[in-house]
This record gives C-alpha cells, sequence and structure tokens, in this order.
C-alpha cells in the first residue's frame, strides 16, 4: 500500500494525482449548487481499491468513517460528497491509500466508464472513398481511448491539407492518420494503428 496526501483548492474542475507502482488514481470534483461532489478516476488497465480521506473548511461531510472502495478499471466512481458552506469558499486536503489488493469487504458503487488518452494523440481523417473506416471506428468506440475523427468532405480546409500530402485522396480506401506529425494511409486494422502510434506496442480492445 501507499499513501500520499495532495492540498487542493476548491476550483470548477481539480484533478489530484495519487502514483504508485506506474499506477495513479485522480480525483475529479462537479458542483451543484452548495454540493461538491468528488470522484475517484481509475485510469488504469486493473481494478484498485481505495480508501479516501478528505479534511479541511468550508464544508460539512458525513461524520462515518471513509470505507475502503473498489473503483473498477478504465472508471470513476462517485466517493465522498461536501457540503459547501454558505459564503465561504471550500479548501481541503485530501489523503488517499491505494492498494492493488480488493477486499471483500470493499465497497462497490456504480462506476462509470471512462475514455483515457493513448500513448500518442489519434486523429484520423475519412475519405468519401473509404471501404475500410467503419471496421476501425467501431475498434475505436470499443477501446478506453480518446480520438478525433474528422470527415473530409465535411471540411474543406483540412481536407485541403491533407490532399496537400496525398495528392490523389479520392482513390484512398483506408483512413488516414496523423502519426507523429505525418499523414500515413496504409493502416488497415486497429492493431496496426496501435502499433504505429506506441511503436510496436499493442493497445488493448475491449469487447
Amino acid at each position: 500500500m501507499f499513501k500520499k496526501g495532495i492540498i487542493l483548492f476548491c476550483a470548477i474542475f481539480i484533478s489530484t494525482v495519487m502514483q504508485g507502482q506506474e499506477k495513479e488514481i485522480k480525483i475529479e470534483e462537479e458542483r451543484r449548487g452548495n454540493r461538491l461532489m468528488l470522484y475517484a478516476l481509475n485510469e488504469n488497465f486493473e481494478d484498485v481499491e481505495a480508501t479516501i480521506v478528505v479534511e479541511g473548511t468550508g464544508f460539512r461531510q458525513s461524520a462515518r468513517a471513509p470505507r475502503a472502495m473498489k473503483i473498477p478499471k478504465l472508471s470513476k466512481v462517485h466517493v465522498v460528497n461536501l457540503m459547501v458552506n454558505k459564503g465561504e469558499t471550500p479548501k481541503y486536503t485530501t489523503d488517499i491509500t491505494v492498494s492493488d489488493s480488493i477486499s471483500r469487504r470493499a465497497l462497490r458503487k456504480e462506476a462509470t466508464a471512462i475514455r483515457i488518452d493513448p500513448m500518442n494523440p489519434i486523429d484520423m481523417y475519412i475519405a468519401e472513398n473509404c471501404v475500410g473506416c467503419d471496421s476501425i471506428v467501431a475498434k475505436l468506440e470499443r477501446s478506453p481511448y480518446k480520438y478525433r475523427s474528422t470527415v473530409l468532405n465535411e471540411n474543406e480546409e483540412i481536407k485541403r491539407q491533407i490532399a496537400m500530402a496525398n495528392a490523389r485522396l479520392d482513390t484512398v480506401v483506408t483512413p488516414l492518420f496523423n502519426v507523429k506529425g505525418g499523414i500515413v494511409s496504409d493502416i488497415e486494422t486497429f492493431e496496426e494503428l496501435m502499433e504505429k502510434l506506441n511503436d510496436g506496442e499493442k493497445g488493448i480492445v475491449e469487447n
């Protein structure tokens, strides 16, 4: 197990990073009226157990002792509610304990799937005659990775720029990708895309 306290000041969105053994848990906050809702984000490919202690001023919270909670992989879980005092700005610290071992007593709450940034950005461009795009898009949608997709016929400026790199754009039947600053048109599968982007390290597809 490992611990690390991080001081946060109230803002519209604040992330707290808790690292150890190449894993991290982030804290995301959402303000709803006088409620400040804290969520734990697990951007790893493994489930973890986390206990989150919040202390500070300008708010009230449950007097119950914090419980260990399962945070599933690639998901976020609502973990703490803070009731903001009228006319005050909440300031708080978080003390997070994270474990790779999940006990039977760990609290299980509803989790929401999240997308994460890949090792390198995924920018895809779809030409008019692309017949291989649907397959790759389907796998990107099932994957945990964020990506951007542009239909070239719907953006003439980007189409013009891409055409400068690929003069035979109208004959391209595969998606085009921006791979580390260069436009490539020979990627036919999701697995090939991951290899290109991550220097041979294949990505993970969630079916």
